[in-house]
């Protein structure tokens, strides 16, 4: 009997390459450990509701009032909610063309298009195109859409910074590209070396690759730095000698943890270069309500925004969009929310400023608990998270340890982190599933811990690290950078 489509040795060999480290063995063994009774924290994933981040209140009770239309209705409703919320999803449902249910033109709603223009505008001090912003299911499939777009076979590469975060690896794995790493310095608080991208540039070429375009995540993800304007002019002038396209992922540009280098956007400084850098570089940049103080992961929305693409490549964009018909609504009217929050002067306005402050505050100070808790541990030292809800701290693991690894079959810093998740239940992802240097070890775990859990999780860690430690301690080294 000839094999049937499904059968796993007959289904497309790009789906079995694709690997997500975010959910690979870690999270699969965490759930197992849930079922069987464990208290796992689940620090592999930025999920920031699930780790007991409250919602901010504006922005539910205006979807509330979309979802439930007949609630505008209820002679009581202004006993429930304030006015400014009521008048705002008046405003959100007076764009639709029936409610929640109905589709909307696959780019999402012209409205509200228009409102992350109208943002995009704020923040960089240039106009945007509403027409030039597609709408979609999170940032991810914004991502997915335009590699799919970029990459034609395995020729291809795309320039991804290492340690990278997986959807990108994976993506290009899916759609038969090559992936092409550029390492990011961790003695440099992983900065961009420039040399080390034209390096990887020519390697690449020398073995028949065509590099395409270059991903840039600011704040990084996992190594939290934030990319100063010099760093970006350098990649942005990089790109336009090469002819390369920029994918700006800019997702967690409102988790800044320190004064000294603020997110700014690859737009904005490439529009601040002026022309012809400023006509030529093609640039896709990326935005999302899952990060930030918003933190609304299961909601699925996000942006894409496009600057010097040609009209016909826009038209092909748009073609392949409407394939899948529509981004869902109600993550567009988060989007909504997101750019055009409540001002001075409004009803909410004070509330969502508490809300939203109080939540960056938080996570600034979490951000400085967990760098110097793991640095308080022996054999680990870890960068300051400049930006982002990530922490990845390096690991040096004693040869003893690296050789117990090797017996189990499993991967050094695979190795680690399950014996960590089987001591304190605290769920992490391995350095090996981001990209790292050879013979050097990490693991990333978000910082969204409920701040008064803090303690108590860094002291967990600690108490095993140190034990792990000196149980397999070797005074013929470790492994270093």
């Amino acid at each position: 009997m000839s094999p049937k489509g499904l059968d796993y040795d007959s289904i497309n060999e790009n789906v079995k390459k694709a690997q997500y480290a975010v959910r690979g063995e870690l999270y699969l063994r965490a759930s197992e450990l849930q079922k069987e009774g464990k208290k796992i924290i689940f620090t592999n994933v930025g999920n920031p509701h699930a780790l007991g981040q409250k919602p901010l209140t504006f922005p539910r009770q205006v979807v509330a009032l979309c979802q439930a239309p007949f609630l505008l209705d209820d002679p009581n409703v202004g006993l429930v909610f304030p006015a400014d919320a009521i008048a705002r999803a008046k405003h959100y449902l007076s764009l639709t063309s029936g409610g929640l249910g109905a589709y909307s033109d696959s780019r999402g709603l012209p409205g509200i298009r228009k409102e992350v223009a109208e943002f995009i505008e704020r923040r960089d001090g240039y106009p945007s195109d509403p027409e030039l912003i597609f709408l979609t299911d999170g940032a991810s499939k914004g991502v997915m859409q335009i590699l799919s777009t970029i990459i034609r076979g395995p020729g291809d590469g795309i320039l991804v910074p290492v340690p990278q975060y997986p959807l990108y690896s994976a993506a290009i794995s899916l759609y038969g590209g090559s992936l092409v790493p550029y390492y990011l310095e961790e003695t440099e608080n992983w900065a961009l070396d420039i040399n080390n991208l034209r390096q990887s540039v020519a390697k690449a070429r020398s073995n028949g690759i065509s590099v395409r375009a270059m991903v840039i995540i600011n704040p990084g993800n996992p190594t939290g730095q934030c990319l100063s304007i010099d760093n970006l002019k350098e990649i942005l002038r990089f790109c336009y000698r090469e002819s390369i396209v920029l994918l700006g992922d800019e997702v967690y540009q409102q988790n800044i943890y320190q004064d000294e280098r603020p997110f700014i956007s690859s737009r904005k400084v490439l529009l601040d270069m002026g022309p012809p850098i400023s006509k030529e570089v093609q640039l896709v940049s990326y935005h999302t309500v899952s990060k930030g103080y918003w933190g609304e992961c299961g909601q699925r929305g996000g942006y894409f925004e496009m600057t010097n693409i040609p009209p016909e490549t826009v038209d092909e964009i748009y073609k392949v969009a409407s394939i899948s018909l529509s981004p869902n609504v109600p993550g567009q009217i988060f989007m909504g929310l997101m750019v055009n929050p409540p001002k001075p002067g409004d009803i909410s306005y004070l509330k969502f400023e508490l809300e939203s402050k109080g939540i960056l505050e938080s996570l600034r100070r979490r951000a400085r608990m967990m760098t110097d808790g793991f640095n308080s541990c022996k054999n680990v030292i870890c960068n300051f998270t400049e930006g982002a809800m990530y922490s990845f701290p390096q690991i040096k693991l004693p040869p003893k340890a690296i050789e117990a690894a090797k017996r189990a079959g499993k991967v050094p810093d695979v190795f680690y982190c399950l014996k960590l998740l089987e001591a304190t239940g605290i769920s992490t992802v391995p350095g090996s599933g981001f990209g790292q240097k050879e013979g050097v070890f990490h693991l990333r775990t978000t910082i969204l811990p409920a701040e008064e859990d803090m303690p108590g999780i860094m002291e967990s860690f600690k108490k095993f690290n140190d034990a792990f430690m000196t149980q397999y301690e070797d005074r013929g080294g470790y492994s270093r950078m």
